[in-house]
């Protein structure tokens, strides 16, 4: 069985459900700039926003017909209402300069994922791992990542920027994993930014 996105059919409470992870804010530099974006299963588009404010070409897609909704007074935000996990890809063919996945685990995605960045694109996922069901939802096994997942599913195929996994404590307690990886051609190498604080 497959993971689906943690905050869908049973949502998990968020304290900050509006604030940008520190790990997107980070590493979102690296993008190149004015590029095409997608933020896959954007949920209430809070990446969506951070990104088209900061200039880039942002696609959000989601199931949630009515998340999508509230990104309606963004007009540098396209908006697609899709099926990840029971419907047709909706990117094939189509090159993004940027992907942010967040809060949200479907395995089968992993190779359309890496398909869908183009030379020199980053992908930037976030979400949760084994260990988290300590803290409370999401608790089940088949929606959290197993030790080193990531690092597994994108490793060997691009290049890996940055990978951590382990226990934080803000914005909430959890159990997450994280990276950063780049799909990038022959030995060329990319400038690390600079670790990103939370604001104040």
């Amino acid at each position: 069985m497959t993971a689906r996105r943690c905050y869908g059919m049973n949502p998990a409470p968020h304290p900050h459900p509006h604030e940008v992870s520190l790990w997107v804010r980070r590493f979102a530099p690296l993008i190149a700039s004015g590029g095409a974006v997608l933020d896959l299963a954007c949920g209430n588009g809070r990446h969506a926003r951070f990104l088209e404010a900061g200039g880039w070409r942002v696609e959000a897609v989601d199931r949630d017909a009515g998340a999508l909704a509230a990104l309606a007074d963004r007009p540098g935000i396209a908006r697609r209402q899709a099926d990840l996990e029971g419907g047709t890809w909706p990117y094939g063919g189509v090159r993004f300069d940027g992907i942010v996945v967040t809060n949200y685990l479907h395995r089968p995605l992993f190779p359309l994922l890496i398909d869908a960045l183009a030379v020199g694109g980053i992908l930037i996922y976030e979400t949760f791992m084994l260990g988290n069901e300590r803290f409370g939802r999401p608790a089940n096994p088949d929606f959290l990542l197993r030790p080193g997942e990531l690092m597994e599913a994108f490793g060997g195929l691009l290049s890996v920027v940055a990978f951590e996994q382990g226990e934080i404590v803000a914005p909430k307690p959890a159990v997450v994993q994280r990276l950063c990886a780049a799909n990038l051609p022959g030995s060329l190498r990319i400038r690390l930014p600079e670790p990103c604080q939370p604001v104040p």
